[in-house]
C-alpha cells in the first residue's frame, strides 16, 4: 500500500525564491508602483536574502499598507447585516483541507451509519432566510457541499436521470436521499425572501450544477441569475497554482476552471468577490501568484470583483492535519503580512476583509492596521469555520462593530455587498440595528441573551 504523502515529502516547483531586493520592492510600494510577483515575494517574506520574518522589515509593510489603505478607503471600517445559510454538507469531492462536508452516501435513506450533517429544503431555506430578512440582515450568504442529488434545475434534473454513467457525473437521484435538496435554481428562489440580496453558487457549485452537460458556465450564472441569485463568492479558490491544488484539493476545480467561472459569472451580470485560503502546504510563491491572477481577473471582468477576503487555514480538525500533511496553520507575522502584500499588490480591488472569525476580535483588528478595511458580517450561522475548529464564534451584533471599530478609532459603516450602499453610523445615538436591509428599521437583530452559541461549544 503507497504511504500517504506528509509534510516532508512536499516539493514544489514554485519556490520563493527572486532576482529582486525587499528595499527595491518596499519602494515601489510605498510609489504605488505595480508590484511584480518578485516584489510581492520579498515583501511576503520580509526579504528572501533573511531567514525567517524580520520583525522591523515586516513593521516597515504594514506600515506601506495602511497608509495605502488610508489613502484609498479612508477611515471607514465596514461591515455587513448579512445571514449564513449554507444548503447541504453532503459532499464527496474529498478535499483535505475541509471538515465542513458530510460523506454523502452516509445522507441515503439506506445508510448504514447516519450522517452527521444536515440538508435544507428550498421551504426550510426559504423560513430560515425570511426569519432573517424580518430581523434586518441585507444578504445571505450560501455555500454548500456538492450533494449528488443537486441538479442546476429541472431540465439538468432531466439530463442527469438520462444519463447510463451516473456515478462519472456524480449523481444519485433525490429519491435516494431522506432529504431533497432540491435544485439549485430552486434554492436561489427560496432565499430571494423580499429583495434580500442573495450571495451564492463559487464556481465549484456552477461546476457541479453543469455536469453532464455541454452548457457553459455563463448559460448555468444566467439561469441563476434569473431564479434570484445577485451576487457570486470567489470561494473554492484556495490557492489558484496547479501543483497545490494537486495536493490538497486533486478533485476539486482547476485553476482555470475556477477564473473560466468567475470571468462567465461577471458576463452573466453578477457581482463578484474573492478569496485566498492560505496557511496549509503552499509557501510564498504561490500566495503571490494567486494575487497576480485575481488581479489580472479584475482587470478581465471590468472591476466586477468588489472585494478580496484572506482566509487564514483553520488546521486542527482537517484531513491534512490528521494525516501529517500540515503540521500548524500560518503564523501570525503570515497573516499580517499577507493582508498587507494584498493591499499593496491588489491595486485594482478597494476593499480588503478581516476575519474575525479566523482572527478572532484583537488580532482581527489589528488587521484593519495591516491594510484591511473591511471586518466581516453579522453572520447569524457560521458552520464551516465552526466544524474546521475555529475558536471566536458565530455572531455579531451591529452594537458589536460599533464598539470594536471605535475602540480602534475608526469609523462604523454598514454596507450592501457591493459598496455602494453605505451607512455611517453614530457611535452616540444607540440602539444599534442594521437599516440597509429590504425590512431593517434600526432595529438590534437579536435581543440580549438571545445570540446563537459561540462555535467552541
Amino acid at each position: 500500500m503507497e504511504r500517504p504523502v506528509t509534510e516532508a515529502d512536499l516539493e514544489f516547483e514554485h519556490v520563493p525564491e527572486t532576482g529582486q531586493s525587499f528595499e527595491n520592492a518596499l519602494e515601489k510600494a510605498r510609489n504605488k508602483d505595480r508590484l511584480t510577483v518578485d516584489d510581492g515575494i520579498e515583501l511576503l517574506t520580509t526579504g528572501t536574502d533573511v531567514d525567517g520574518i524580520d520583525q522591523r522589515r515586516k513593521e516597515r509593510v504594514l506600515e506601506a499598507a495602511d497608509h495605502r489603505r488610508a489613502d484609498v478607503v479612508g477611515e471607514e471600517v465596514t461591515f455587513i447585516a448579512n445571514l449564513n445559510n449554507n444548503v447541504t454538507t453532503a459532499c464527496n469531492v474529498g478535499c483535505l483541507f475541509c471538515n465542513f462536508k458530510d460523506a454523502a452516501h452516509t445522507f441515503e435513506s439506506d445508510a448504514e451509519m447516519e450522517s452527521q450533517g444536515f440538508t435544507k429544503t428550498p421551504a426550510e431555506s426559504r423560513e430560515i432566510v425570511g426569519d432573517a430578512v424580518d430581523r434586518g440582515i441585507y444578504e445571505v450568504t450560501s455555500v454548500s457541499g456538492l450533494h449528488p442529488a443537486f441538479a442546476l434545475d429541472d431540465e439538468h434534473l432531466e439530463i442527469l436521470e438520462a444519463t447510463e454513467n451516473r456515478k462519472e457525473v456524480n449523481y444519485k437521484p433525490p429519491k435516494r436521499y431522506d432529504t431533497d435538496p432540491g435544485t439549485y435554481a430552486e434554492q436561489m428562489a427560496a432565499m430571494s425572501v423580499d429583495g434580500v440580496h442573495v450571495h451564492s453558487m463559487t464556481p465549484e457549485e456552477a461546476y457541479h450544477a453543469r455536469r453532464g452537460t455541454d452548457w457553459s458556465y455563463e448559460d448555468v450564472y444566467s439561469r441563476l441569475r434569473d431564479a434570484g441569485l445577485d451576487t457570486v463568492p470567489g470561494t473554492a479558490a484556495e490557492i489558484l497554482v496547479e501543483e497545490v491544488r494537486e495536493v490538497i484539493c486533486p478533485g476539486k476545480i482547476s485553476t482555470d476552471g475556477w477564473l473560466e467561472a468567475m470571468e462567465a459569472a461577471a458576463d452573466a451580470g453578477h457581482g463578484l468577490t474573492s478569496t485566498i485560503m492560505y496557511g496549509h502546504v503552499e509557501n510564498e510563491a504561490h500566495r503571490v501568484m494567486h494575487l497576480k491572477r485575481i488581479r489580472d481577473l479584475q482587470e478581465r471582468v471590468d472591476g466586477a470583483i468588489a472585494e478580496f477576503v484572506p482566509l487564514s487555514f483553520i488546521h486542527q480538525n482537517t484531513p491534512l492535519y490528521e494525516h501529517d500533511v500540515v503540521s500548524s496553520g500560518a503564523s501570525t507575522d503570515e497573516d499580517e503580512l499577507l493582508i498587507a502584500v494584498s493591499r499593496l499588490f491588489l491595486d485594482n480591488i478597494d476593499h480588503i476583509q478581516s476575519s474575525w472569525v479566523k482572527y478572532g476580535d484583537e488580532q482581527g483588528l489589528k488587521m484593519l492596521s495591516c491594510g484591511a478595511d473591511d471586518f466581516m458580517g453579522t453572520i447569524l450561522s457560521e458552520e464551516i469555520t465552526k466544524r474546521a475548529g475555529g475558536e471566536y464564534g458565530e455572531f455579531r451584533s451591529v452594537e458589536d462593530y460599533v464598539d470594536l471599530i471605535t475602540s480602534i478609532g475608526r469609523v462604523p459603516v454598514e454596507r450592501s455587498t457591493d459598496y455602494e450602499k453605505r451607512r455611517v453610523v453614530d457611535p452616540d445615538d444607540p440602539p444599534f440595528g442594521p437599516q440597509l436591509g429590504p425590512k431593517a428599521d434600526g432595529t438590534p437583530l437579536l435581543a440580549r441573551g438571545d445570540d446563537t452559541v459561540p462555535a467552541d461549544d
